[in-house]
C-alpha cells in the first residue's frame, strides 16, 4: 500500500515565533497602527527606534517616547536611516503610499525584512491577531485578507481557553528547567520530551497550576524509572502503582 502524506495547500504563510530580543527594529510613523506595532515589539524585548515628527504621535506612542521605552527621532524618514547594519526589520505605518513604497524598495535593496502597513504585497511578514496569557501566545493570520476576521477568530479561540492556562504553562516551564538540570545530556533529549509530554497528559490543568517547587522535586524522582505519579501521590509522598496500606482491611499489597 502506498503511504499517505498531507496534500500541499499553497497560499499560506510560514508562521514562526521570531526571536527579536535585543535586536534593533525601525518603526516609521507614530499613529494608531504604529502604537500596536511598538507594543508588540516591546513585548518581544526588541530595541525599538521610532522615526516620526512629534506632531504625528498619538497619545500611546507619545507615552512610549516620554517613558523612554523607544529611541525617538523627531523628523520624517530619510534613506540614510537604513544604513545601520544592526537593523533587523523595518515597520512603516504612515499615511503616504508613495513614500511607503520607496521605503519598501530601499529595504529590498538592503535585504532588510519589512512590513508596510495595509499593503500586503509590500510585506515580508504579516502581523496577525494575537492572544497573550503570560508565556502563551496564539496568533491568527488571514494572510492579509481580512485583519478584522483574524480578530474575531482570535477572540473566539481566547474565550474557549481556561482562564488559568498561562499559569499552568509557567509551571510546566519551571519543571522543564529543573528536568534539564537533573538530566542535562543531549542523549537524554528524547526521554525528557516523552516524559514531559506524559506529565502534561496525565496531570489536569488544575494540577499543573497548583504545582509548587517541592511538588516538582518530588515528581522528578519518577523521571529515572520513567513513571508518572498522580498529583495526589506526589502530595502524599506515594510511589506510582503502589497501594498504600491504611490499616482498614488488615492486609496490604
Amino acid at each position: 500500500m502506498p503511504e499517505s502524506f498531507p496534500e500541499v495547500e499553497g497560499g499560506g504563510s510560514l508562521i514562526v515565533a521570531w526571536q527579536i530580543r535585543n535586536k534593533k527594529v525601525l518603526v516609521i510613523g507614530g499613529g494608531e497602527v504604529a502604537a500596536g506595532r511598538i507594543l508588540n515589539l516591546l513585548n518581544a524585548d526588541a530595541k525599538v527606534t521610532l522615526i516620526s515628527p512629534r506632531e504625528g504621535l498619538n497619545p500611546e506612542v507619545a507615552h512610549r517616547v516620554e517613558r523612554k521605552q523607544v529611541e525617538y527621532i523627531d523628523r520624517v524618514f530619510e534613506p540614510s536611516d537604513l544604513d545601520d547594519p544592526n537593523i533587523s526589520m523595518v515597520l512603516t505605518a504612515i499615511d503616504d503610499p508613495a513614500a511607503s513604497t520607496v521605503i519598501w524598495k530601499l529595504c529590498k535593496e538592503k535585504r532588510i525584512a519589512a512590513n508596510i502597513a495595509d499593503v500586503p504585497p509590500e510585506c515580508d511578514f504579516y502581523f496577525g491577531s494575537v492572544h497573550r496569557d503570560g508565556p502563551l501566545q496564539i496568533m491568527v493570520s488571514t494572510n492579509g485578507n481580512g485583519p478584522k476576521m483574524a480578530n474575531i477568530v482570535r477572540r473566539r479561540i481566547a474565550d474557549s481557553l481556561p482562564p488559568n492556562i498561562g499559569d499552568a504553562i509557567k509551571k510546566v516551564g519551571a519543571l522543564r528547567r529543573k528536568l534539564r538540570v537533573l538530566a542535562p545530556g543531549n542523549d537524554e533529549g528524547p526521554k525528557r520530551m516523552q516524559w514531559m509530554s506524559k506529565v502534561c497528559l496525565a496531570w489536569s490543568l488544575e494540577d499543573l497550576c497548583a504545582m509548587e517547587p517541592e511538588d516538582m522535586d518530588a515528581l522528578l524522582e519518577s523521571y529515572g524509572p520513567n513513571e508518572i505519579p498522580t498529583f495526589d501521590q506526589v502530595r502524599l509522598g506515594e510511589k506510582p502503582g503502589v497501594f498504600q496500606f491504611d490499616g482498614s482491611f488488615g492486609w496490604y499489597i
